[in-house]
């Protein structure tokens, strides 16, 4: 199981309070986040969704400590990772949070191997070869570590970030829109692997997508519209999800 560096007030790996996020100033000024709050306990798989420019992918960033919020607050257990100097925040990210992109960022010169490694390189960490294969043949890519990415399938390269993103064990996985390259069958796996890392390792996932199905895999989906929190599903259905998303003109 993974460790989690929990609050022991809240009991949660991740929260954010009163959250607020405004790009410009003035009359250009976008309000992308306004008093958004969210609580994520360990061991949980929440996906965040809403119509395009809600604020979700704004909330994920703020979570993950890539964007500081203009009020409010973020959590990762005890600490208030949102007054953290940017050197603390880069270290504490590199040990705390795992991140996946819709566009896998592998640097296509590299192995499989050191771009599983790369994180731990540019922290000064020296890579653990065990690790690196143990994530590789977690995500089914044994066998693999020598290849270049351009000698796999998009849905492959994905499990590659996947495997990069949890190499350092993480308490909290973000993802963003993960499946949004891949086709359906594909993207069914890609989602499995992270409802997976969730319920064999304890791991707290948090997904930003627009699409019901792969929503349909967490345990609780959010919806945000203008900025604001509007609703919170459990355990829903991709109709209901759907159904609740078009109400919102998603």
């Amino acid at each position: 199981m993974i460790e989690t560096a929990r609050d022991s007030r809240t009991g949660t790996v991740a929260r954010a309070e009163d959250l607020r996020r405004v790009y410009g100033r003035g009359a250009a000024a976008v309000r992308a986040l306004n008093g958004v709050s969210v609580a994520l306990a360990p061991g949980t798989f929440t996906a965040v969704m809403g119509p395009s420019g809600s604020g979700k992918t704004t909330l994920l960033h703020c979570l993950a400590g890539m964007d500081r919020p203009t009020g409010g607050s973020v959590w990762w257990g005890g600490t208030e990772i949102s007054r953290l100097s940017e050197r603390r925040l880069a270290e504490l990210r590199r040990s705390r949070v795992g991140f996946v992109f819709q566009a896998f960022n592998l640097m296509p010169a590299m192995t499989v191997a050191q771009n599983v490694e790369l994180p731990g390189r540019l922290a000064g960490r020296r890579p653990d070869r065990g690790r690196v294969l143990d994530a590789l043949a977690r995500v089914g890519l044994a066998g693999r570590e020598r290849h270049r990415p351009g000698q796999l399938s998009g849905g492959q390269q994905q499990r590659v970030a996947i495997a990069r993103a949890m190499v350092s064990r993480p308490p909290v996985l973000f993802a963003d829109e993960p499946t949004g390259a891949l086709d359906r069958a594909t993207g069914h796996e890609i989602l499995a692997l992270l409802r997976a890392g969730v319920h064999q390792e304890g791991q707290t996932c948090v997904m930003v997508t627009h699409d019901p199905v792969a929503a349909g895999y967490a345990d609780r989906v959010l919806l945000l519209a203008d900025g604001v929190l509007v609703d919170e599903l459990d355990r829903p259905s991709a109709a209901q999800v759907g159904e609740r998303l078009s109400r919102l003109g998603g």
